[in-house]
């Protein structure tokens, strides 16, 4: 799915074109609930980013952003979610979770899917200016690293990518970058 947030200014696509796979009702679910979690961001003034760990059929880890709030640049929702799910099975390893994340991760954050072994990643929408699961730089599936994560995009892109359009408008409206 493209939407404006998902193209170069010139109107390039960032990702390759490619078919996007039919998403189920219940991956669906999963992704309303990373948005809901995205929007716990704007209470303290973080970008609206969520996401939620799925272990068979249930949420074992939730994230967003918590950079602003924590003054932590590690506080990403990808690692915060990555994190419970973590501490929910009680093994660094993230055999057989799937992560739902609203904005495709950042470097750091897929380095750090990798390192956990995460086998599956849907996101919403990518990022055209750190994105490191597919458009920009791909650490996810890089072929010198010891583990390859099997990533999906364009799950409910148009209202990720609208929720971060919104953020990024009122910023500039008033006048911070």
């Amino acid at each position: 799915m493209t939407s404006e947030f998902d193209i170069t200014p010139d109107g390039t696509p960032i990702a390759p074109d490619s078919i996007e796979p039919d998403f189920t009702e219940e991956e669906t679910h999963f992704m309303r609930l990373a948005l809901q979690e995205a929007s716990k961001a704007l209470e303290h003034g973080d970008v609206p980013i969520g996401a939620v760990a799925v272990l068979h059929h249930e949420v074992i880890g939730r994230g967003y952003n918590q950079r602003e709030r924590d003054r932590d640049p590690t506080a990403h929702a990808e690692i915060i979610a990555m994190r419970e799910a973590a501490h929910h099975i009680r093994h660094w390893r993230l055999d057989d979770v799937t992560l739902y994340c609203t904005l495709e991760p950042c470097p750091m954050c897929a380095g750090a899917m990798v390192l956990a072994r995460l086998p599956r990643l849907i996101y919403a929408t990518h990022d055209p200016k750190a994105g490191a699961g597919g458009s920009i730089m791909n650490i996810t599936q890089h072929p010198q690293l010891n583990h390859r994560v099997d990533v999906a995009y364009g799950l409910l892109a148009d209202e990720a990518a609208e929720q971060i359009r919104t953020f990024f408008r009122a910023l500039r409206a008033q006048g911070k970058k």
